[in-house]
């Protein structure tokens, strides 16, 4: 049987995988990872909650990008590479983070900085195997999360390198799309404008290091850019005409371009934002409108593949994705206004999707089930 978003030939439906055990504890340690950025984050946005470490909220950015997707991002590409030694890096991404989030702040930081460097191993090796132009976009990924993480390290703050966690992350899933376009018989001489514009989004955060304001625009600059190329060539433009799950995944991918957009237009206008709306605005709508809807697109082919459980598709899952950009539309209305109730209570709901999303995808399998019954 031949999946519809990947092409790639499967295993029939009835079979089920047998569940990889092994791969769990680092599963657990991105999910506990993922729990504490939350909480920190009903903290940030005001709310009577109570904190069991204030690393919950002080380390919000670096639980989510580094500890939750970070470790996310390296279990996949171990799994990919099959080798024992590369499972280091999402293990070292998922200990970082708890030890932050525990509040040991400088081992912490050191752990997490490890996974990013083990990434690149990672990455090396692979190229052994084989080149290409996204596999170097994927590479410059890994090294911003590392180069970002030694700045980290170095005694700059997490604002400072908001950047280098944007650029990992951009930089990930355009090279994971862009492999995918040459999958689909993109040309080379369009390949270049992707290329071009993960350049600008690299210089932009190494000018951020000493140059905040030009930095931070550049970065925007290279964001819109990226934004307008997947819009433009991304197989999500075809699929999305589809049904089933190759519509979910363009729905998921074609939202968060937009929202690309919108995080790199307010960054190339205001620099690195001082208003405190404008920056929230921004950096919600690059990592949670963006790379969110882009986990919830490729979670049902990827987490099949990593853990080998069963994820099928059913219609329920768009009730998270109503959820997460509706939610977001109103936490940037919020922000931009300075309508405080509005940003919180986008927040909260924000936050109530990602969850949902996990129900959501629980449910889809038993409502699959019983439909095949």
């Amino acid at each position: 049987m031949e999946n519809q978003v990947t092409g790639v030939r499967g295993r029939s439906p009835r079979a089920v995988p047998r569940p990889a055990a092994r791969r769990l504890p680092l599963v657990v340690g991105a999910l506990l990872s993922l729990v504490a950025g939350l909480w920190g984050a009903l903290g940030l946005l005001d709310l009577a909650v109570p904190l069991p470490r204030t690393s919950f909220a002080q380390q919000h950015g670096p639980l989510m990008a580094l500890g939750f997707l970070g470790t996310l991002i390296a279990l996949e590409r171990a799994v990919a590479l099959g080798r024992p030694w590369a499972y280091a890096s999402p293990a070292l991404a998922g200990l970082g983070a708890l030890v932050t989030a525990a509040g040991l702040t400088v081992p912490g930081r050191l752990l997490l900085t490890a996974a990013g460097g083990w990434l690149i191993a990672i990455y090396i090796t692979v190229l052994g195997r084989r080149t290409g132009r996204d596999l170097t976009v994927q590479i410059a990924g890994a090294i911003a999360w590392y180069t970002g993480g030694m700045l980290w390290i170095g005694g700059r703050t997490v604002g400072d390198i908001v950047p280098w966690l944007a650029a990992f992350l951009i930089l990930t899933i355009a090279g994971e799309r862009l492999e995918l376009a040459r999958v689909a018989f993109l040309g080379r001489r369009a390949s270049d404008g992707l290329v071009a514009a993960a350049a600008v989004l690299a210089a932009g955060a190494a000018v951020s290091v000493w140059w905040p304001e030009p930095g931070w625009r550049l970065t925007g600059l290279g964001m819109v850019a990226l934004a307008g190329w997947l819009a433009r060539h991304d197989v999500a433009r075809r699929t999305i005409r589809g049904t089933g799950l190759p519509r979910f995944a363009a729905a998921c991918l074609l939202t968060g371009y937009a929202w690309l957009a919108a995080a790199g237009t307010i960054w190339l206008a205001a620099g690195r934002p001082s208003a405190t709306g404008a920056y929230d605005a921004a950096l919600h709508a690059v990592f949670l409108g963006f790379v969110m809807s882009m986990v919830f697109g490729h979670a049902p082919v990827i987490l099949p593949a990593v853990l080998r459980i069963r994820f099928p598709y059913h219609p329920v899952l768009y009730a998270p994705l109503v959820l997460l950009h509706a939610s977001l539309l109103l936490r940037v209305a919020g922000d931009l206004s300075g309508v405080t109730p509005a940003r919180a209570t986008g927040g909260v709901l924000g936050e109530v999707s990602l969850l949902l999303f996990g129900g959501c995808a629980v449910a889809a399998t038993r409502l699959a089930g019983r439909e095949r019954s």
